[in-house]
C-alpha cells in the first residue's frame, strides 16, 4: 500500500497508532499541520489561523461557517479555501511518495488512488477513551466526556459536510480496529502486515 488513511474517534489512540506506524514503516504521517502547510502554500496568515481559534476550531468552521448569510461571504469563503488548499496539499503529498494520513477526510478525498488503505480506528468501552484522555490531557471524568463528545459531533459534522458520508461508518474502510480489544502495538503489527 503507498497511502494510508486513518479516520479515528476522539480518544481511541489513531493518531499515537499513526505516529507508531509511521516510525516503523519509515514513512512520513501528516495530521492536523497538514493544515498549516497547506494554508502557508496558500497565502493564509498565521493571524487568520487565530481568528478561527487554531487548527481544530478552524477546520470544525469550515464546515459550520458554509451556511453563513451572504454578507459574510468573505468568512464563508476562506473557511472553503482552507479545506480546499488542505485537499491540494494532500493530493499533492499522495503523488510524492508513501505516506499515512491521520482524518482530514482523507479516505475520501484520496479514494481514486488504487493503492490507498483506509483504517478506522475506534474504542468500544467508553472508560478506554475516557481513560486515554484523562491520562493524556490531564483531565477530569466529567471534561474527558465532555471533550469526547465535542470532538467527535465536530469530526463527524466536518466529515460529512465535505464528503455527503457517514464518519466512522464500516463501509467507508477498508478495516475497522478496535482498541479496546487490541493493544496499540497489536494494530500497529496488523497494519504493518497489511500494508506489505
Amino acid at each position: 500500500m503507498k497511502i494510508i488513511t486513518i479516520s479515528r474517534q476522539y480518544g481511541s489512540g489513531g493518531r499515537h497508532i499513526a505516529a507508531l506506524l509511521s516510525e516503523r514503516l519509515g514513512v512520513p504521517f501528516y495530521d492536523s499541520n497538514l493544515l498549516l502547510k497547506a494554508s502557508d502554500k496558500h497565502g493564509i496568515s498565521q493571524e487568520i489561523m487565530d481568528e478561527f481559534g487554531g487548527k481544530t476550531s478552524l477546520l470544525y468552521g469550515i464546515g459550520m461557517m458554509a451556511s453563513e448569510e451572504p454578507e459574510n461571504i468573505d468568512r464563508v469563503t476562506l473557511p472553503y479555501k482552507m479545506y480546499q488548499a488542505q485537499r491540494d496539499a494532500m493530493k499533492r503529498l499522495a503523488q510524492e511518495g508513501p505516506c499515512i494520513f491521520v482524518g482530514r477526510c482523507a479516505d475520501q478525498i484520496l479514494k481514486e488512488d488504487n493503492q490507498l488503505f483506509r483504517v478506522f480506528i475506534y474504542a468500544s468501552e467508553m472508560k478506554d477513551r475516557v481513560d486515554r484522555i484523562k491520562k493524556n490531557k490531564n483531565l477530569s471524568q466529567r471534561e474527558a466526556l465532555e471533550r469526547i463528545a465535542y470532538k467527535d459531533r465536530q469530526r463527524r459534522d466536518y466529515y460529512y459536510f465535505h464528503t455527503g458520508q457517514e464518519w466512522g461508518r464500516m463501509e467507508n474502510y477498508d478495516i475497522c480496529l478496535n482498541t479496546s480489544a487490541l493493544s496499540d502495538e497489536t494494530c500497529v503489527r496488523l497494519l504493518m502486515k497489511l500494508a506489505e
